[in-house]
């Protein structure tokens, strides 16, 4: 788990390219927590990598954590890649997941309100959270102002600078007709392809993210201090890096990146006073 110390950082306010002006013009979501109540937030599962064994055991594992917060939980956020692949045809979803689809569907049904952000390996959902689990699906990052701390919350894919070819994709991916010519190849055929090329760029990346690459080269600190010369954000949470990081961007700011659960089995909570990044991991 990394952790970083106070780097400054100029709060001074500069003129809004469109990006940071859609963020800021983005009304957040408020709550305020009860006392002895939290908000959780978890990422990066990756639900059906490697393979079906590991997976399973992965899943067990985080509905018996889903379960066990049920009892201080005031909201769950989940910041998307709870799959490794997640494509809605019009009638048919990827087989499998029911123990954590369950759960989720439980903890709504109790009255705990759960979000979900998208992520890359899980952007096409058209519906099945809203309806089958009443679990909001939003597909970039969203503010919330919890007990009158100001949250910046998203995935994290796409954001920042550079990595322009993924960007390229990421449109790509997200295009409604390239959605509607996907939902044309029947299903067997579809996932199948789907995992492959999930694997194959999985191979390809190898432990890229095993390591901290310093405050220049974190491309989400580079994003996360173009909205803070915006405007004034105590807390931004992420996933995608599959590192925990902790970074003090301020002395009033901090980025928080969950890691994964295939690795550190990390989170984050927020009690109404203090965010932590904690591990779950025997």
């Amino acid at each position: 788990m990394v952790r970083v110390k106070y780097i400054a950082c100029s709060w001074r306010t500069v003129r809004h390219n469109d990006r940071i002006r859609h963020l800021i013009d983005n009304t957040p979501a408020f709550m305020d927590i009860s006392a002895g109540k939290k908000i959780y937030f978890l990422s990066d599962f990756h639900l059906g990598a490697p393979d079906r064994e590991r997976s399973l055991d992965r899943e067990r594992r985080i509905v018996r954590f889903l379960e066990g917060i049920r009892t201080d939980a005031a909201m769950i956020l989940i910041l998307g890649d709870m799959f490794d692949f997640w494509f809605e045809y019009r009638k048919v979803v990827p087989k499998g997941y029911v123990r954590i689809l369950g759960k989720l569907a439980e903890i709504t049904d109790s009255g705990i309100p759960v979000h979900f952000f998208i992520g890359n390996h899980d952007m096409w959902m058209q519906g099945y959270f809203e309806t089958e689990l009443n679990i909001p699906v939003f597909d970039g990052p969203r503010d919330y102002v919890f007990n009158g701390r100001r949250f910046h919350i998203g995935h994290g894919d796409g954001l920042g600078p550079g990595d322009h070819g993924y960007k390229l994709l990421k449109k790509i991916f997200r295009n409604p007709v390239c959605r509607w010519l996907f939902g044309l190849i029947p299903p067997a055929l579809g996932i199948g392809l789907a995992d492959h090329f999930s694997r194959r760029s999985r191979a390809i990346t190898g432990h890229a993210d095993d390591q901290f690459l310093g405050e220049d080269r974190e491309w989400l600190i580079s994003y996360c201090k173009d909205v803070l010369r915006a405007q004034p954000v105590e807390y931004f949470i992420f996933g995608h890096r599959h590192l925990p990081i902790d970074f003090q961007l301020s002395p009033n700011s901090r980025y928080i990146n969950l890691g994964d659960w295939i690795r550190y089995d990390t989170y984050a909570v927020f009690d109404g006073d203090h965010l932590s990044l904690l591990s779950h991991a025997p």
